[in-house]
């Protein structure tokens, strides 16, 4: 009964992970299928780096480069607000938080992760818009107001693996670099962070790949301008946001050439994603 058991629940797992492989098959068909065709009508330089996006126009222009930088743009804030913060909460939640305050904050930052993106979006239109709209001027809508917005959006992404990476750390690394004289902090961000970078680096990628895929909060503080970033206080539309607005009316070839730009996205999170495994195998081999 056991042997029976046992050969049934392998192909179960068998078949569990057959069905999210062919999951992203079947994605991978359908976006590769629809969008390809698209770019090619529309042509590879022309889609890619044109700066004009205008579908309803005679005749249509349907360049994304403006969306491409714009996702980069509101990413690359995020990186810069989130990662400091996610990391450095790690290391006093994993190396200096007394446990009752432990008991406190680690709940407090994993209900960040359940709080949905429309209510990050509601918080950054009515706060952090009107803010930036004071102090700087302008509409307030804008490449910072989304950075800073998805750079909160990460935070428990990359507190929770980083603290995690950094717990699994032998004690004898921080125990032997206090042995040769270095104080806590020292042996903290010398000993014990260098030897958690892969896991640490696994969050930030991680964070990554959420900021570049969010929609409904940079919908509501970006601004949504199909152009080219002229300046952090100024509005743009990213990849995700672009499809969003525009899928419920689109036909023709203007629904393929937003089928195209999420072949984009997918490639974009494909090679950060590529990129991550490489920095850890050049990571293992030093």
């Amino acid at each position: 009964m056991r042997k029976y058991t046992e050969r049934v629940m392998k192909y179960v797992f068998l078949a569990a992970a057959c069905t999210a492989i062919l999951a992203v098959l079947l994605i991978c068909i359908f976006l590769f299928g629809s969008g390809i065709p698209a770019i090619h009508k529309i042509g590879w330089l022309e889609f890619l780096g044109g700066r004009d996006w205008s579908p309803t126009d005679d005749p249509a222009s349907f360049g994304i480069l403006p969306m491409i930088l714009g996702s980069f743009c509101v990413t690359g804030g995020a990186i810069i607000v989130g990662v400091p913060i996610g990391i450095l909460t790690a290391v006093y939640m994993a190396k200096y938080c007394p446990k009752p305050l432990y008991r406190v904050l680690k709940p407090a930052t994993e209900l960040l992760a359940g709080i949905p993106s429309i209510v990050y979006g509601f918080f950054g239109l009515m706060l952090l818009v009107p803010i930036v709209r004071s102090l700087f001027g302008g509409s307030g809508s804008s490449i910072l107001t989304a950075s800073v917005v998805l750079g909160i959006m990460i935070l428990p992404t990359i507190i929770g693996v980083a603290e995690s990476a950094i717990r699994s750390v032998p004690d004898s690394c921080y125990e032997g670099a206090r042995a040769l004289g270095a104080d806590h902090e020292r042996s903290i961000f010398c000993a014990v962070l260098p030897a958690a970078k892969s896991g640490i680096l696994a969050g930030v990628v991680l964070g990554i790949g959420r900021a570049i895929g969010e929609t409904m909060a940079v919908i509501m503080v970006a601004g949504n301008q199909a152009r080219m970033p002229a300046g952090i206080l100024k509005g743009i539309r990213t990849l995700t946001a672009n499809i969003v607005m525009e899928m419920g009316y689109a036909a023709d070839l203007h629904r393929e050439a937003l089928i195209a730009t999420g072949v984009v996205l997918f490639i974009l999170i494909l090679v950060i994603n590529l990129i991550f495994t490489l920095i850890q195998r050049g990571g293992k081999k030093s």
